[in-house]
């Protein structure tokens, strides 16, 4: 029973979503303690953003007319590729980065998709596993809000994760994460202090369920 887990925040100490991250996984460790769990971590070490252009071109060359980069680039596609695919449960710690997916989670999102096994036409291999997406953001975002609308990596994420990986996906989103360290947000900060509760609450039921979807799987 592998657990693969994703972070993409650019914080280690005050990460929200590395935080709810954490419950999801302590939840899985409660009933799978001895089993091993895969870490990428993008925020703090990113992939190269060049690497994706190289691996996309190379697709389109025979394996022997390509170069030692294109090899190289597509080396990296495959191992990303191989670290979903041998994983059996999934937690996702995504938070938004100016309004939208940061080129951090592009990259790896594109270099994925670099690989055979994830191409277009091509059942996903992680079709139907149970996965937990956090979504964490600084402000809010909500109906009736300014920025109502402005978060344009959700809908993203649901769309890959969900729709091209074919994952069972289970979201927690908790906004105002930055309430208390922002002096303008000071008002929201009893509000923030309820979001985020509620979604560490969610978290953790969605790192249970994670590990009794793969425990009935088995």
């Amino acid at each position: 029973m592998n657990l693969f887990r994703l972070d993409a925040s650019i914080r280690i100490e005050g990460s929200v979503s590395r935080q709810l991250a954490d419950v999801a996984e302590a939840a899985w460790l409660e009933t799978h303690p001895s089993q091993p769990i895969t870490r990428r971590d993008i925020g703090t070490s990113p992939l190269p953003a060049d690497v994706w252009g190289v691996a996309a071109f190379a697709g389109w060359v025979p394996e022997e007319d390509r170069t030692d980069a294109q090899r190289t680039a597509l080396s990296v596609g495959a191992e990303l590729a191989d670290e979903l695919i041998g994983a059996d449960a999934y937690v996702f710690a995504l938070p938004l980065y100016n309004f939208g997916v940061s080129q951090h989670v592009k990259t790896w999102i594109d270099l994925v998709l670099t690989d055979a096994r994830f191409s277009p036409g091509v059942e996903s291999p992680l079709a139907g596993r149970p996965a937990s997406l956090i979504v964490t953001r600084g402000g809010g975002y909500g109906e009736g809000t300014p920025k109502y609308g402005w978060d344009h990596a959700t809908p993203y994420y649901r769309r890959i994760l969900g729709d091209q990986f074919g994952l069972d996906l289970h979201v927690s989103e908790v906004e105002l994460t930055l309430a208390d360290v922002n002096p303008a947000m000071e008002s929201l900060r009893p509000l923030a202090k309820e979001l985020l509760e509620a979604g560490t609450a969610k978290a953790a039921s969605h790192g249970k369920i994670l590990a009794e979807r793969v425990t009935v799987s088995a």
